[in-house]
């Protein structure tokens, strides 16, 4: 995709800075008055806009210590250093977008709404608008979608990971910057699940904050608190793009790291509006493609408080099977049957092969005792031995992949799935049955699994899809390419 340059009248840049000025809280995590008046008079020299918040920079440990509850793999902890950089302190709102791209691609429309739905590529094509509208430089390079960074540039970006979970901790090494926990009046996410939940289910006195409201959609950035640097929304309300490729991360000490040389997917930071709040946590690492879109994803952008020197980069995206070239296979887990009926219905639409991913030793078929077991198993992240593997996998360039949404995430016998084949060069497109917490963070688990796979386009189904379903994957499939009868 190329990058669209923007060319504005001066009347268009007075409109955009009135819309983007918005009073945001300064940062006061250095109380110094004559540290504050300097990096006033910074922000002046730079002609940041108003809300944007200078980060001093420092040192901190980037990750989760091992004791954390629902630690992922991939957050082992490592020293990281970061140097001062200007972050907006509101999420990037839907009319900011629109003035500068034209559009509104917003499952959640309002002014003053975050913008969502915009892919890692729309962030960065947004950066780049809006430099040249305001005389700056831009920070990226687009050839496609291969984008290189040019840390010199005093344009517009997007955090680090780095500069990300340092401004979102601000100072804590709890999970969350307001503290061990975070209450569902202190951030947007799915309220009915507060941090520690999964565990205490059934016994919900041990939990030091209670389930609360699930608001099913965004807000306006800024109806919470900020934390101690001035960030508003930092957990919850729509993830937040960054720079990085996911990757094991390097160890340190580390000085301003961006990130892998190259990967398959981006990483997008703070959890959303429909994730659980162990997916809210600092050291939390959600990821997706490039290209793909998500309506509980959105971004901050940053300034350089200075130049920063070299530049980051990869080589873009890879390239998806188109679907038509070899066999598909659908594979799904399914535990009440929503899932097997999704399953039978996509397969009466393809004629494709199917194959029921079951554990060895099955769940029991009571709903309470069910929730207790899938729970114990995503805690331990265990990897329940399955009954039969695909013969053959070779034979199939695109998989279907179903599931219902357990826990925020996917059930654990589709993780042995993944584990048990080869999905190198394969195109994985996920289907989901859920109870109103749509994709959770189940595509970021897929991704993390088969990271030399490709993902195709995912379709999110409420509980078995209603009347509707027919015509809702035969859209589906018509997206990925995959022929129907």
């Amino acid at each position: 995709m190329k990058i669209k340059h923007v060319i504005a009248s001066l009347i268009t840049v007075f409109a955009l800075s009135a819309l983007i000025a918005r009073g945001a809280t300064d940062n006061r995590a250095d109380s110094d008055p004559a540290a504050t008046d300097d990096a006033a008079g910074e922000a002046r020299d730079m002609k940041v806009p108003d809300g944007f918040v200078l980060v001093k920079g420092g040192t901190f440990m980037m990750g989760s210590p091992e004791s954390e509850a629902w630690r992922g793999a991939d957050e082992k902890q490592r020293e990281v250093t970061v140097s001062d950089f200007y972050v907006d302190g509101l999420e990037l709102t839907q009319s900011a977008y629109k003035t500068v791209m034209g559009n509104n691609p917003s499952r959640f429309p309002g002014d003053k709404r975050p913008v969502e739905n915009i892919s890692w590529l729309d962030a960065i094509a947004y950066c780049n608008a809006r430099s040249e509208l305001e005389g700056l430089t831009p920070a990226y390079v687009a050839d496609g979608t291969a984008v290189t960074w040019n840390r010199a540039a005093d344009g517009y970006r997007l955090l680090t990971e780095a500069e990300w979970e340092y401004a979102c901790r601000a100072g804590t090494l709890t999970p969350f910057n307001t503290g061990k926990f975070i209450d569902p009046k202190e951030a947007n996410y799915y309220g009915h699940y507060p941090y520690g939940i999964e565990e205490n289910y059934f016994s919900r006195e041990n939990l030091e904050v209670k389930p609360g409201e699930y608001r099913q959609s965004t807000v306006e950035v800024g109806s919470f608190s900020p934390n101690e640097f001035g960030l508003f929304d930092a957990h919850g309300n729509v993830g937040e793009w960054v720079w990085d490729y996911h990757g094991e991360y390097a160890p340190g000490p580390l000085t301003d790291p961006a990130g892998p040389d190259s990967g398959s997917t981006r990483v997008y930071r703070g959890g959303g509006w429909n994730d659980f709040a162990k997916h809210l946590r600092s050291a939390y690492r959600a990821t997706m493609a490039a290209g793909m879109s998500a309506i509980n994803a959105g971004t901050r952008i940053a300034r350089n408080a200075a130049p920063g020197s070299g530049s980051a980069g990869g080589s873009g995206l890879r390239g998806a099977s188109a679907g038509g070239g070899g066999g598909v296979l659908i594979a799904y887990f399914s535990w009440g049957g929503n899932t097997r009926g999704i399953a039978a219905e996509i397969r009466r639409r393809t004629g494709a092969d199917s194959f029921e991913i079951k554990p060895a030793k099955a769940y029991s078929t009571d709903y309470n005792t069910v929730l207790d077991e899938a729970q114990r198993d995503q805690r331990r992240q265990a990897r329940p031995e399955l009954a039969g593997k695909v013969d053959g996998m070779e034979g199939y360039d695109v998989v279907l992949l179903g599931y219902p949404n357990w826990w925020g995430s996917i059930p654990m016998p589709v993780a042995t799935f993944l584990e048990s084949h080869d999905f190198s060069g394969k195109r994985i497109v996920p289907f989901c049955s859920h109870g109103g917490g749509r994709f959770g963070q189940s595509l970021t688990a897929i991704s993390k699994l088969a990271p030399n796979a490709v993902m195709g386009e995912p379709l999110s189904v409420g509980y078995s899809g209603g009347s509707g379903l027919g015509s809702d994957i035969v859209e589906w499939l018509k997206k990925n390419g995959i022929r129907t009868n």
